[in-house]
C-alpha cells in the first residue's frame, strides 16, 4: 500500500502547495465573467460563480504571500536568488492588492443592481463588463508575472523548500544462504 506524503508542518514548507491554487482559480474566473456575458438566462448563476471563483482565488493570494514571506526568510539568498526573489516577492504582494481590489470591483459591479433596485440595460451591463476585465487582464498579467518568477527560483535558480523527508517504506529482511 502507498503512503501518502507527510503534511508539511510549518506555513513555509505549505509554499509550493498552495501557489497554484490562486493562478488557477483567478485565470478561470474571467472565462466565467465572459460567459455570462453570453448567456442572458443563467448570466446571474455564471457571473456568481466567477464572483466565487475569484474570491477563493484571492484568499489564496494571501496564504501564498504569507507562506511564501516564510519560505522567502530560510533560502538561501545567494547570488542572482536575491534579486530574483526580491522582484518575485514585491509582485506577489502587488498581485495580492490587485486580486482584492478587483474582487470589491467585482462585488460592486454585481451589487450595483440590487442596489439601484433596477436592472441596468444590456449595453451599461456589457460595456462595465468589458471595462472590468480589461482591469482584469492587467492584473492577470501581473499574476502571470509573479508566477514566472516563482518558477525562475525553482527550476532556473534551484531555490527548493524545506519539506519534512519521507518516510521510507520497510525494507523486507534479506535472506542469507550459509
Amino acid at each position: 500500500m502507498t503512503e501518502l506524503p507527510p503534511v508539511p508542518g510549518s506555513l513555509d514548507a505549505l509554499h509550493p502547495l498552495v501557489v497554484h491554487f490562486p493562478v488557477a482559480l483567478l485565470l478561470v474566473a474571467p472565462l466565467l465573467v465572459l460567459l455570462g456575458l453570453f448567456l442572458r438566462e443563467r448570466a446571474r448563476g455564471v457571473m456568481l460563480a466567477a464572483l466565487v471563483l475569484m474570491a477563493l482565488g484571492t484568499a489564496a493570494t494571501f496564504v501564498a504571500v504569507a507562506s511564501g514571506e516564510a519560505a522567502g526568510k530560510l533560502a538561501d539568498r545567494g547570488g542572482a536568488v536575491a534579486g530574483v526573489l526580491e522582484h518575485h516577492e514585491e509582485l506577489a504582494e502587488r498581485t495580492r492588492l490587485i486580486f482584492t481590489l478587483l474582487t470589491i470591483v467585482y462585488v460592486g459591479l454585481l451589487a450595483l443592481p440590487r442596489v439601484m433596485k433596477r436592472e441596468p440595460g444590456r449595453v451599461p451591463t456589457t460595456a462595465f463588463t468589458v471595462l472590468f476585465l480589461l482591469m482584469y487582464g492587467a492584473g492577470t498579467l501581473s499574476l502571470v508575472n509573479t508566477a514566472h518568477q516563482g518558477g525562475r527560483l525553482v527550476h532556473e535558480l534551484g531555490v527548493r523548500s524545506l519539506m519534512p523527508a519521507s518516510p521510507q517504506p520497510p525494507t523486507a529482511p534479506v535472506e542469507h544462504d550459509d
